[in-house]
């Protein structure tokens, strides 16, 4: 990666970050709750049998009503893990309320592995995702590990090639976390739709 490239996406990344942490409970509060009314209008939501999400960290959005909601719903709710041998990839666990949850060596919370309760990432209907920052291109800068990046790319190039693509990726921020433009490089996977509070955008 360019060195100049690299330093903008760190600084961006640290403002954005802080931008989301000042945020006050109240405020988190009711953005997580505004998102989830956003997210279960989406008729990909409405349409999914299996859902993945994610435990918000470091001011991420909440998506706890959101995951009340799907439960409510019977929905199959999932949450990403760190693949054990795998280097940089994720596994997707299935989430329940009676589900034992366990810190990762980033200090993010996630179920302990157990191997039936892994459901294959091409049988996912619906991906949410978090992210540090995005543009009004569809550019995600997350946190640097690039495990959404490795984890969309088999999704991407089945869109690329015109194929017949079952999963739908939406991407979820606060809306200040919108930037004019971000650095990108050829590894970062667009996506097709972000969601915050208060608006939907979609390319």
């Amino acid at each position: 990666m360019d060195l100049i490239t690299h330093e903008q996406r760190q600084a961006l990344r640290k403002q954005v970050r802080k931008c989301r942490q000042q945020l006050s409970i109240n405020d988190q509060q009711q953005a997580a709750i505004d998102l989830c009314q956003q997210l279960i209008q989406q008729p990909s939501i409405i349409n999914a049998q299996t859902i993945s999400v994610y435990l918000a960290n470091d001011g991420e959005i909440s998506l706890e009503p959101f995951i009340q909601w799907c439960w409510q719903q019977n929905k199959k709710v999932y949450l990403p893990v760190i693949h054990p041998f795998s280097s940089g990839h994720l596994l997707f666990l299935h989430y329940q309320q009676t589900t034992t949850l366990v810190a990762n060596k980033y200090n993010i919370l996630e179920p302990k592995l157990a191997v039936t309760n892994v459901l294959p990432f091409n049988q996912l209907d619906v991906l949410i995702a978090p992210l540090v920052a995005f543009d009004a291109q569809g550019n995600r800068l997350g946190m640097g590990g690039g495990f959404y990046d490795r984890t969309l790319s088999s999704w991407h190039n089945q869109k690329i090639l015109s194929e017949q693509v079952h999963l739908s990726p939406i991407g979820v921020a606060h809306d200040c976390q919108l930037l004019t433009a971000i650095p990108s490089q050829h590894w970062d996977i667009p996506l097709p739709q972000i969601i915050t509070a208060t608006k939907h955008y979609s390319w």
